[in-house]
């Protein structure tokens, strides 16, 4: 008779790694889609109805396909484990002889990482001085440890965690607070990706926001409006097609141009380079939901 059991105490773990009948679940499956569809629809229907009614009511963005967020947030929040296999007669347990670590968190990161001989791991611009059993990675900044021990320090362009070694798993309770929250970094990064290019926020304020946009070569911005906002342009590199009400124009390095409230226009690049400018957007409102779109080239829905 078989039977899964999750995260048994420390005791009875170490009394299971002793005998060899028991085996460590991995959390690594091999299955057809049709059996794993099928399975899921016997022991746990609400995720397949959930499911289906996300994709039913998908959009297309260029060369992807967003199911419907409304319907897909309906779907239960339930692992595998506790929908299928906990339930299912349709499985085999297989062992496998491999070194194996469960990633889970920053201290197994730390764990399992090349270390200094003061016990450090340190990625990107960091310097480290009079501490020890620390794990340091920083994406965009210099971050400087001083006199530090057991701490896990993460620089991201998002934010920036602090937390000791030992409390590493507790991110999971914070992520939920911020979400309870309603904090923007829960849903969104500073740096968002289109299907033209992509764009990261530098600094914002109530009534103003600066941006860095990035055009691919031979891509557009749909052509659209903004009904509380204006914006500012200013070309850093590459050359745009920049098209403002009736005018047509073009506009090179340390070149700008001004994009008033409720005027219809559009940013192109018809060059073989990037095109990199400087938004810098002004107005009561400045949220991305106030756009209009007339025309798009990625059949995104227009007048949203």
């Amino acid at each position: 008779m078989k039977s899964l059991l999750k995260k048994p105490s420390k005791k009875l773990a170490e009394e299971f790694l002793k005998d060899k009948r028991f085996t460590w679940n991995s959390g690594m499956f091999l299955f057809k889609a049709k059996v794993i569809i099928n399975e899921i629809e016997k022991y746990s229907p609400e995720i397949i109805a959930s499911c289906r009614k996300a994709l039913k009511q998908k959009t297309n963005d260029l060369y992807f396909e967003k199911i419907d967020k409304k319907e897909f947030n309906l779907c239960p929040n339930i692992s595998l484990d506790k929908a299928v296999m906990e339930k299912t007669q349709a499985c085999l347990v297989m062992p496998i002889n491999i070194g194996w670590s469960d990633i889970g968190g920053w201290k197994s990161f730390w764990d399992n990482s090349k270390k200094d001989k003061y016990g450090n791991v340190l990625l990107g611009d960091v310097i480290q001085k009079y501490g020890q059993n620390n794990l340091i990675n920083s994406e965009h900044r210099l971050v400087i440890g001083l006199g530090v021990e057991n701490l896990i320090i993460i620089e991201t362009n998002d934010a920036v965690l602090i937390a000791n070694r030992n409390y590493s798993e507790e991110v999971k309770t914070i992520v939920n607070e911020l979400k309870k929250s309603s904090r923007i970094e829960v849903d969104e990064h500073r740096k968002i990706y289109r299907p033209w290019g992509n764009y990261t926020l530098i600094e914002e304020s109530i009534l103003w926001k600066v941006k860095k946009i990035e055009v691919k070569p031979f891509s557009s911005l749909s052509l659209q409006m903004h009904n509380h906002r204006a914006e500012h342009w200013i070309i850093v590199e590459g050359t745009a097609t920049v098209e403002i009400g009736n005018n047509i124009l073009e506009l090179k390095k340390n070149e700008s141009c001004h994009v008033p409230i409720k005027t219809k226009h559009r940013l192109s690049n018809k060059k073989q380079t990037t095109l990199i400018l400087i938004e810098v957007q002004s107005g009561s409102y400045l949220g991305e939901d106030d756009i209009l779109r007339f025309e798009d080239d990625y059949g995104r829905e227009k007048n949203k």
